[in-house]
């Protein structure tokens, strides 16, 4: 039996997976069981933020395995502190809760504005307002809180206390705005609804608006963050920052980890018993989000990504099928104008390159320290496929 057909007779079939079997990885290539190596412009949907096995990492999470792998969140451990220490200084951030993905990381961040609201001002003030397009997770409170129908099904009833406004438009916005709504919850990029970027001047209306109603802003920053967008924070393109922010995919290298951080506003609205998470903060995790943190803090690291991110798009624009180009730094959304972005990312397996989809554009996430020879390389075969 092979290894496709082992897993499919145990795994259930809850994603569409393409017939390719990943054995190991080194840098910025894949390679599947059979020897073939796949440049990767896709990192585990950005997570692999640093590449297979980079040598930092590698050595720090092996370390701290043979140390200590897991202790109940009773305790305290010296890499969660300093983990935490070094997260809450590069984003500006007070506090912070740590979970095991991006899904949980925005469930916490309602759970916060909830109970900021309850707590100052009682009961019927538990609205948020998410965007239309908008992706957020698929746990019931964050299915239910993606502003897209086609999530709204099978699963009824779905969490009640969400109202969908349109990206960008302010007059929505304000409309929507009224005395039941505790939070706005918006991501600067909409990766998975296409990579589609929010307007400067919204963003702008969004805090103002929100602070002259002690509404919270919340930033689902879960694929935008720890340096993606060419800042360590999408937020920062936009010069603001958030009352609530959510990390997770790029922020441990690979490992499980969300993270959702709290401003001073908020910081310190849960309390002991309101929330939890056995794994969350786990010492292995945190060993490899500190190995992550320490290059990609770096300015110069940052400056790299929004260039390579711009020479990309340069790239891109200049061949013929391509329509548009959408994103920031490395999270690039590429329209075309006849061909269909799932037969491309087909496609391109037999050339070795892997791509990902984001409705009907073409996406790349590579890994953020991916080479100019590797990105040309990668470029090459895309460009040979979209001729």
């Amino acid at each position: 039996m092979s290894t496709i057909e082992k897993f499919n007779a145990h795994v259930m079939g809850s994603y569409g997976r393409y017939d390719l079997v990943i054995d190991k990885g080194e840098g910025n290539f894949a390679t599947d069981e059979n020897g073939k190596r796949y440049i990767d412009f896709g990192s585990g949907i950005g997570t692999n933020s640093l590449g297979y096995a980079d040598k930092d990492w590698a050595d720090a999470v092996c370390k701290q395995v043979r140390t200590l792998q897991h202790t109940s969140n009773y305790y305290y451990t010296k890499v969660q502190a300093e983990f935490a220490e070094k997260l809450a200084k590069l984003t500006g951030m007070k506090n912070m809760f740590f979970c095991n993905s991006g899904a949980e990381a925005n469930e916490c961040a309602i759970k916060i504005a909830r109970k900021y609201s309850f707590d100052k001002y009682g009961q019927g003030r538990h609205n948020i307002i998410t965007l239309v397009n908008s992706f957020h997770g698929r746990t019931m409170a964050t299915l239910s809180a993606t502003g897209q129908d086609a999530f709204h099904n099978y699963f009824f009833p779905f969490v009640e206390g969400f109202i969908y406004a349109e990206a960008n438009n302010v007059e929505d916005l304000k409309a929507k705005l009224d005395d039941t709504v505790c939070a706005v919850m918006i991501e600067y990029v909409q990766g998975e609804g296409g990579v589609v970027p929010l307007d400067k001047d919204y963003v702008d209306a969004v805090y103002e608006l929100c602070g002259q109603k002690d509404v919270l802003v919340i930033t689902d920053e879960v694929q935008t963050g720890v340096g993606r967008t060419g800042k360590f924070l999408a937020g920062q393109n936009f010069d603001k920052t958030a009352d609530i922010v959510t990390l997770a995919k790029g922020i441990a290298g690979g490992l499980p980890m969300g993270v959702c951080l709290a401003g001073e506003k908020c910081a310190e609205t849960l309390t002991p018993g309101t929330h939890g998470s056995t794994f969350g903060g786990n010492p292995i995790a945190c060993a490899g989000g500190l190995a992550v943190l320490k290059k990609v803090e770096n300015k110069t690291f940052l400056i790299d990504v929004a260039e390579k991110g711009t020479y990309i798009k340069q790239k891109l624009l200049k061949i013929d099928e391509v329509e548009s180009v959408t994103g920031m730094g490395l999270m690039i959304g590429i329209k075309l104008k006849t061909k269909k972005a799932g037969d491309i990312v087909k496609a391109a397996l037999d050339e070795g390159l892997l791509l990902l989809t984001a409705k009907e554009k073409v996406r790349l996430l590579p890994p953020l320290n991916i080479s100019y020879e590797e990105i040309d390389k990668g470029l090459k075969i895309l460009e040979r496929l979209l001729k």
